[in-house]
């Protein structure tokens, strides 16, 4: 009589218990770390706003006409992911538009004037838009990519010789002037792109786009005339900025069914946000006293220490805005060349294959150094060091620029932006790059349209992650001796700058506890504004790429 024998796997004998014990061990770690963040934001936000001092009548008005309604939006898109979506990318981009036009109206009016701007849109920006768009129309054209790098490389080269001349020709146009021909123009032409590759629609819906918004532009001057608070150039950088990815969001959500009731979302947050404000005022009852107000956001520090009413973190916000705007544009251009040249170019036998396998080795060590350390290198290279090569001296860009600073982040963040980059053309299967090959294609066009497609969404989620890390920084910022209270926003890149990290700790140390609690809250909570609406833009690119890429 045979006899059966338990088979013996290489995972050994299985544990249903310890199965069951290790689902809700996980499970309960992640809501006690859910609900700790969440407690610690809500105090966070409690302190900002001062809902301390509102009364049970605002409280009562305000759920019954806004969370009310949320919280029922929220249950009936839970089972259906198609309104989901369309909210998120609703919300997303409105978000994202919102801190695209201040980033603008700060780069491009606070910052860098019009007349400079417009020097460097004819040598930079617009020979790069157009060798992009000329690409995607002929995909043929391999020396596209090759022109792009030549107009980023050589183009801040071109701008700052010809700088006089072309700002005088900018100032002539005046401001309004220059955003409509830098900025209106080329956003019809986007429009007029993204309406007939991205949403599908016909030529003659695509052309009618892009002659609508300059139109738009042009007919909304004089209503916005009206407004003594909005100034023309505003007005063009809003609808550009905000106007060109809402109105995207809005008929990509339109053109979906299944996606309408994802409109409902907007609705009841404006709506109900007014009528709550009809019904607070109507009934009297006793508001919030926030610390995070217009004034806020538009003033510098108080001057004296013991008033925390007239503390304002503007020159920070301008100061951390421009930052990671150098930073991000540094990193991913810096990491993600580097790790195509590593992946897809670096010699992978051969004596120079160890050269490559050594730089990899020190990215990934680089990747966790603290970062007081990058602070310390970043002083070393970028303010104390002083060389000289013939007829060039070179003496650092100065104690706590803004190039300085922007430069010792990118070095920060750098290695972690390479890594995720490599990882993500890693995971690129290498069938289709043999099948690119297969069909005729060079290594240039591989990457161009196989790899890169592909590998966009991994490579931005490092990204993501390290501009995260990157805004939030102090420690390097105080090496290279940035100040931590400025009573101005930073004019130039060799001008002196704080950022929001730093203004923050410097108010955790007054005496006062209205500093202490109020104004630091609420600076705390515009930073995590700053970075989450910057994350949610990029995420939903991200997602973008990821539904192409399946």
């Amino acid at each position: 009589m045979a006899t059966q024998t338990p088979t013996q796997t290489e995972f050994g004998e299985v544990s249903r218990l310890k199965g069951i014990a290790f689902k809700y061990i996980s499970f309960g770690a992640s809501i006690v770390g859910i609900l700790a963040l969440g407690v610690l934001l809500a105090y966070v936000f409690w302190d900002a706003f001062g809902l301390e001092s509102a009364g049970t009548t605002w409280y009562l008005s305000y759920t019954a006409t806004l969370l009310v309604p949320l919280l029922a939006f929220f249950v009936y898109a839970r089972t259906r992911p198609d309104v989901v979506a369309g909210a998120f990318e609703l919300f997303s981009m409105t978000l994202g538009g919102v801190m695209l036009t201040v980033a603008t109206v700060i780069i491009l009016s606070v910052i860098a004037s019009p007349p400079v701007w417009f020097a460097y849109f004819l040598t930079v920006v617009g020979p790069t838009l157009g060798l992009f768009v000329y690409g995607q129309y002929n995909r043929e054209a391999t020396w596209v990519g090759l022109g792009m790098l030549a107009a980023v490389v050589l183009g801040p080269v071109a701008g700052t010789l010809g700088l006089g001349v072309l700002s005088s020709l900018g100032g002539m146009l005046g401001a309004p002037g220059v955003y409509f021909l830098s900025l209106v123009l080329p956003a019809a032409g986007l429009a007029a792109f993204l309406a007939h590759d991205r949403l599908e629609l016909s030529k003659r819906q695509s052309i009618g786009i892009g002659v609508g918004l300059p139109v738009l532009a042009i007919v909304g001057v004089p209503v916005v005339d009206m407004v003594p608070q909005i100034a023309r150039s505003v007005w063009l950088i809003g609808l550009v900025m905000f106007g060109l990815p809402v109105g995207f969001a809005a008929i990509d959500t339109a053109r979906h069914r299944e996606r309408w009731a994802a409109f409902a979302l907007p609705a009841i947050a404006v709506l109900g946000f007014l009528l709550g404000e009809f019904i607070v005022g109507a009934l009297g009852a006793t508001e919030p006293t926030p610390w995070l107000t217009w004034q806020y956001v538009t003033s510098p520090p108080a001057i004296q220490a013991s008033n925390a009413r007239e503390a304002g973190l503007y020159p920070a916000i301008i100061g951390s805005v421009f930052l990671i705007v150098l930073v991000s544009v540094f990193t991913f251009v810096f990491g993600v060349g580097t790790a195509i040249y590593l992946e897809e170019y670096a010699p992978t036998s051969g004596p120079f294959s160890s050269v490559s396998r050594i730089i990899k080795v020190n990215i990934s060590n680089l990747a966790g150094v603290p970062s007081v350390v990058y602070g310390l290198l970043g002083l070393g290279i970028f303010v104390n060091v002083e060389a000289s090569l013939g007829p060039v001296t070179y003496g650092g860009f100065g104690v706590g620029t803004v190039l300085t600073a922007a430069l010792t982040l990118s070095l920060l963040i750098l290695p972690i932006v390479i890594i995720s980059a490599q990882e993500a053309i890693r995971s690129v299967p290498d069938s289709l790059r043999q099948a690119s090959y297969g069909m005729g294609a060079t290594r240039w066009q591989t990457i161009r349209n196989v790899v890169l497609p592909r590998s966009i969404p991994g490579i931005l989620t490092g990204t993501i992650l390290a501009l995260g890390r990157a805004i939030g920084e102090a420690a390097p910022l105080i090496m290279i001796g940035v100040a931590t209270t400025k009573f101005s926003p930073p004019s130039g890149l060799f001008s002196q700058l704080t950022a929001m990290p730093l203004q923050i700790y410097a108010w955790a140390f007054q005496p006062s506890p209205d500093f202490r609690y109020g104004v630091v809250a609420a600076g705390v909570v515009t930073l995590l504004i700053v970075m989450l609406t910057m994350n949610s833009v990029a995420i939903l690119v991200r997602n973008k790429y990821q539904q192409e890429a399946h």
